[in-house]
């Protein structure tokens, strides 16, 4: 009994500790994002003072809406292309080409974001030399972000593919659905769920992406955090904190919202379960 009741509080307590190191820091930044003071840990009273210059501040503001814009394209972007390759890997086991084709689009995981960026930076010049496009800006970094945000969305919904019972695409191709049909129709209602997840993973990569976006931006369009750490570098500035804590709140929100919606989601899929078992069993 007491071996164990050690053992309980020993983990609780580690347990505490991780959350305070992730998430201690976070709340310090938020707290201090409304100090009077220009010095972040030297408290001298509540303001909102930097909000207020931030309002001000269009490097910022244009970072934030620039950084927003792609996180939203590379989500969809990244949730689409990956989705499509999860199926194949999962679907299809053999095919000419398929250690090739799972190697390359799980090569971006593992590959140093410094080697994609450089990779990517001389491709896209190249091209633009030949093409006159794309022009190093919002674009660039797009393609950059998807292509690094497509293999984290392969491995999110894949894994739901596997668990995925392959009776119900039986199913409904033995009762006269096409192969499109199916895959609309049953596969997706079924991984909407990973869809999701994915969709946040993604947009989340994107959001706070300082390599790829270093390499792939070009003359006025730095994205938010590019903007954050080239004035980190010069010194603390207490907008960030302000930018930073909105940041968060936004992210949050997304995170709430969706945990919210995947839940209701399971149950209702919980009870359909159940209530089809229930209507085979009458």
């Amino acid at each position: 009994m007491k071996g164990s009741w050690i053992q309980r509080w020993f983990g609780r307590g580690w347990l505490s500790l991780g959350y305070c190191f992730l998430y201690l820091p976070i709340v310090v930044l938020v707290v201090f994002s409304f100090n009077e003071s220009r010095q972040d840990m030297v408290w001298s009273g509540f303001s909102l003072r930097w909000y207020a210059e931030l309002v001000k501040d269009s490097e910022i503001l244009s970072g934030f809406g620039l950084s927003l814009r792609i996180a939203v394209l590379t989500a969809c972007s990244s949730v689409l292309l990956g989705t499509f390759v999860a199926f194949v890997l999962d679907r299809y086991r053999r095919f000419p080409g398929r250690t090739l084709f799972s190697g390359m689009a799980s090569a971006p995981l593992v590959m140093p974001e410094v080697i994609i960026g450089l990779s990517l930076l001389l491709m896209l010049v190249s091209v633009q030399k030949v093409f006159g496009f794309p022009e190093r800006g919002l674009t660039t970094i797009w393609i950059g972000h998807t292509l690094l945000g497509m293999a984290y969305a392969a491995v999110v919904v894949q894994s739901r593919l596997q668990e995925m019972s392959k009776s119900l695409e039986e199913a409904a191709m033995d009762l006269g659905c096409k192969p499109f049909q199916v895959f609309f129709l049953v596969t997706l209602p079924n991984i909407k769920q990973a869809l999701a997840s994915a969709w946040l993973l993604t947009f989340t990569l994107s959001l706070d992406d300082v390599v790829l976006s270093a390499f792939l931006s070009g003359p006025g369009s730095s994205t938010m955090p590019l903007v954050i750490f080239s004035r980190a570098r010069l010194g603390l500035d207490p907008r960030v904190n302000a930018v930073a804590a909105i940041t968060i709140l936004v992210v949050s929100i997304g995170v709430i919202a969706s945990s919210i919606y995947l839940a209701r989601a399971e149950r209702l899929r919980q009870k359909q379960i159940a209530a089809a078992f229930k209507g085979d069993a009458d």
